[in-house]
């Protein structure tokens, strides 16, 4: 039995009352979360723990032979030709410090083909969703990526690797190239944000080096739906294998955007 996009609506809106509950935009105060690290900068929280914990439960409960990909689990074993990817808290570091930018990430493939998304921010009760050839959704509403087609009139929205102290390769000479030519770079902390943004027409484009599945599936399926492209930074089409990097634009900033990238 394959879910539907409903489906997954419901649960990222219950995942997200979980990140609500546990919100506070004045850390400190009152605040009574647990903050683990991972690693120096890669931070991990029991709400974190508690949203995972309920999406696993309920994807099990309601399709117990699926394959799952998910942030803090992992991999769980499964039918591969259908396959969930979960991040149930995508912008930890924001949420650890008050910053009301982070969202839950759902999608769902078969046979290695993204077919269902929803990205929920649940700060601003918006719910961006996307079912293949049937286009992407706001809150119900149908979106499309922007129609901007020059990079000098572009903003655009990127990110960094958590190995940004110690791998030469983390995207520093990308954003300094591109915030000269570019409109303005901006970096939410939140790739499934980003990529509904891009997909609301907020964003002309993002792209990020050394992602993960759970990071970009649903928010790329968001992009593909709402008429941009999605490749990987060298225009591959598979921007979900390791190593991942991903490049979601309109599609006249794209092939702008390749050439940016590519230049030394």
């Amino acid at each position: 039995m394959s879910p539907t996009l409903s489906t997954l609506e419901t649960l990222a809106r219950q995942a997200g009352e979980i990140l609500r509950a546990g919100y506070t935009p004045r850390p400190g105060f009152g605040q009574s979360i647990q903050v683990n690290h991972k690693g120096v900068i890669d931070l991990v929280t029991e709400i974190d723990h508690r949203s995972e914990a309920f999406l696993l439960g309920e994807i099990r409960r309601l399709f117990p032979t699926h394959s799952i990909e998910t942030e803090e689990s992992g991999s769980l074993q499964g039918n591969e030709a259908q396959r969930w990817f979960i991040d149930p808290l995508d912008g930890t570091i924001n949420y650890a410090h008050g910053v009301p930018l982070f969202t839950v990430s759902l999608a769902y493939a078969e046979n290695g083909v993204l077919q269902l998304g929803a990205v929920y921010d649940p700060i601003q009760d918006e719910c961006f969703s996307a079912e293949r050839g049937r286009g992407a959704t706001l809150n119900g509403e149908p979106i499309r990526v922007s129609q901007v087609s020059s990079l000098t009139n572009s903003l655009v929205v990127t990110g960094f690797p958590y190995d940004i102290r110690t791998n030469p390769k983390n995207n520093l000479d990308n954003f300094a190239r591109l915030s000269l030519l570019s409109q303005a770079v901006r970096r939410l902390g939140s790739a499934a944000l980003d990529l509904a943004w891009v997909a609301a027409g907020r964003f002309e484009c993002f792209w990020e080096v050394r992602l993960k599945s759970w990071d970009i599936a649903a928010g790329a399926l968001l992009v593909q739906e709402a008429g941009g492209v999605v490749t990987n930074l060298f225009g591959g089409a598979d921007f979900i294998s390791p190593p991942q990097s991903i490049l979601a634009a309109n599609p006249l900033i794209h092939p702008l955007m390749l050439d940016a990238l590519a230049t030394p």
